[in-house]
């Protein structure tokens, strides 16, 4: 196996704090197999959580920046699991993904930190891999009805603002209907802990891929 290299592993408080209100609704959304893409996988911490607790499913991990996907190589060589991949350098704005014909996508805390254009891409590309009744999953702070849906989250997306003006918490209308132009239909969407939210999305049968 290959060295876990400790001082590689990186920890974050908010993956700790939220990932088991997160396994909590992938237990339900995702199937109990298949092939799983993560994308912004960060830390590698969800992975690691989430591919032990459902073992029939075959994760892959992905990131844009080399130093998280250092990170998740050393908690896959600490944790040894057998359900988890080698990390792929992804951003969701090239064409090729480096992987095919999934069963679900798991996007967490990300379209709010990226242009608007990496969550019009992500839509696209689940919807071209996705198989039929496959879910693409996302998490985190959304406005509802043009509005923040409480005073933290506003001053983050003010803070997101000021850092790039590209960056914000996204109207979750405008997400639903960009889901739903490319075939994929969210389900209810789920209150989470910290004034988040999960967004499950579902391939429709015989949507038109783009």
């Amino acid at each position: 196996m290959t060295e876990s290299h400790p001082a590689l592993r990186q920890r974050s408080p908010s993956a700790e704090r939220n990932r088991e209100p997160i396994l909590a609704v992938l237990r339900e959304a995702l199937p109990a197999t298949g092939r799983v893409l993560e994308i912004a996988s960060g830390t590698g911490q969800h992975a690691m959580c989430f591919a032990a607790a459902l073992p029939g499913l075959d994760w892959q991990p992905s990131d844009a920046d080399a130093d998280a996907r250092a990170s998740i190589a050393a908690w896959i060589a600490h944790d040894g699991l057998p359900n988890v991949r080698a990390p792929l350098a992804l951003d969701v704005h090239q064409p090729d993904w480096g992987v095919d014909s999934l069963d679900a996508v798991v996007c967490i805390n990300m379209i709010h930190i990226s242009p608007w254009s990496a969550t019009q891409a992500l839509f696209a590309g689940a919807s071209r891999r996705l198989a039929d009744g496959g879910v693409l999953y996302l998490y985190g702070p959304y406005k509802r009805g043009g509005a923040h849906t409480s005073p933290s989250n506003e001053a983050f997306d003010q803070q997101l603002r000021s850092r790039d003006p590209a960056w914000g918490v996204r109207d979750m209308e405008t997400v639903v209907t960009l889901g739903a132009s490319l075939g994929l239909v969210c389900d209810e969407p789920i209150a989470m802990p910290a004034n988040n939210f999960s967004l499950v999305f579902r391939k429709r049968p015989g949507a038109t891929q783009v």
